[in-house]
């Protein structure tokens, strides 16, 4: 059995004796006192970054009181949790320091920790990363006010000229926000990246890989229910088409956002970071209902196979649909349901556009251009979603098939 930390006290502190050999005062959390032979009071942060252990100094004792050094180390712990490496942005802050300016990956990173409070932890991790490999090394070090709108375009045109248009443009936009940060914190005049619209090559996007057509969904629907793999993966597949979210929200879904009574499901939507509200169908709260049994223990409606404190894997469905034979890139893939939804609900069941925008909780705004609550239009989504659920029950069972009509047929 593990040993028990007991926190540290300033008088054990203030009477250690020093020994020959370094000694450790553990407080707990990762935090400790390095006692060195001469009698220096250090204090250091353990903790593990891109898998590594690592280690953080937090100044000297008394200097630095065990009050001011548990403060660092929530700080640190915070900044982890959010995924940051605190240590990282130390080394950073002490690079703008020595260089008597504020740096572009200064900014960036305190750009970063800031919008971490509200992003969504990948997400911020995600961006991170992208800054580091592919502008880092040329702007980082760079003072923010002084980058201009050419020098900013040869980094950008670097990574244009690897064949990846998208990330180009990425990085332009990420930049471009991290630079309006620095003139709203007062230390840039303006933003670069924003003359740089038009200078790249354009990027085509490819939509996701989606059946559209009735015909196509019969065949996809009763591969669905015949899937033998996982069956939390079974569930997640048969639910999928029925509330066609983003598939990183619904392999998310936490049981706890979910009323079976009230037949209702919400979250804050990730891209937008508003509340969303999923009316569920008869069908749909029987698929929770049915794996309730056995994930209801966790937190996570679909928790990944090796343990219930993590959700499903990103690639679940997606590999579950090769499984079956299915072409993710160019059939249908995890974020197709909701391609799928969006054009049959329109035109084959004729509901309203602004329905199925905000249920596909995308911005929708009045007259006035303010967005629309979650609440609105409710009623009207919840027969949508019944209905939406009804007619997909029907196609699988055998109904007549009404195709989508091409231009040449209107």
């Amino acid at each position: 059995m593990p040993k028990r930390i007991v926190p540290l006290a300033d008088v054990k502190i203030r009477t250690v004796k020093p020994a020959k050999s370094p000694q450790k005062l553990f407080d707990g959390g990762g935090l400790f006192l390095l006692v060195t032979p001469s009698g220096g009071k250090l204090w250091y942060f353990k903790y593990r970054a891109d898998g590594k252990e690592k280690k953080l100094s937090f100044g000297s004792y008394p200097e630095v009181s065990l009050s001011e050094a548990r403060l660092k180390r929530e700080e640190a712990r915070r900044q982890i949790s959010q995924g940051i490496d605190p240590g990282a942005v130390k080394k950073a802050q002490k690079a703008a320091q020595q260089q008597d300016t504020e740096t572009f990956e200064v900014i960036t990173r305190e750009w970063v920790s800031r919008k971490a409070e509200t992003l969504a932890k990948e997400t911020s991790t995600r961006e991170l990363r992208q800054l580091e490999v592919n502008v880092f090394p040329w702007l980082g070090s760079r003072p923010i006010a002084e980058i201009k709108a050419p020098e900013l375009l040869a980094v950008l045109r670097r990574i244009e000229d690897r064949g990846v248009k998208y990330t180009a443009h990425r990085m332009r936009s990420l930049c471009s926000r991290v630079f309006k940060f620095a003139v709203a914190t007062g230390r840039a005049e303006r933003d670069p990246a924003a003359d740089l619209i038009g200078a790249l090559n354009p990027y085509r996007g490819r939509h996701h890989a989606a059946i559209i057509e009735p015909k196509g969904v019969v065949g996809l629907l009763r591969a669905i229910d015949g899937y033998g793999g996982s069956f939390i993966v079974n569930c997640a597949l048969r639910l999928a088409p029925l509330v066609f979210c983003r598939p990183g929200e619904l392999r998310k879904m936490e049981w706890a956002a979910v009323d079976l009574e009230a037949a209702e499901w919400r979250y804050l939507v990730t891209k937008t970071e508003t509340e969303h509200i999923v009316p569920l169908s008869r069908q749909a709260v029987a698929i929770l209902k049915e794996i309730h049994p056995l994930t209801g223990s966790s937190p996570y409606v679909f928790p990944s196979g090796r343990t219930f404190d993590r959700p499903m894997s990103n690639n679940a469905i997606n590999a579950a649909l090769r499984r079956m034979g299915f072409d993710t890139k160019n059939e249908i893939s995890g974020h197709g349901f909701r391609a799928m939804a969006r054009t049959i609900l329109d035109e084959v069941l004729g509901f309203r556009p602004e329905l199925i925008e905000h249920q596909l909780a995308h911005a929708v705004r009045d007259p006035l251009g303010r967005a629309y609550n979650r609440t609105k239009h409710l009623p009207a989504r919840r027969k949508m979603m019944q209905a939406w659920s009804d007619y997909l029950e029907a196609l699988k069972a055998g109904a007549k098939i009404i195709p989508i009509k091409t231009a040449s047929q209107e």
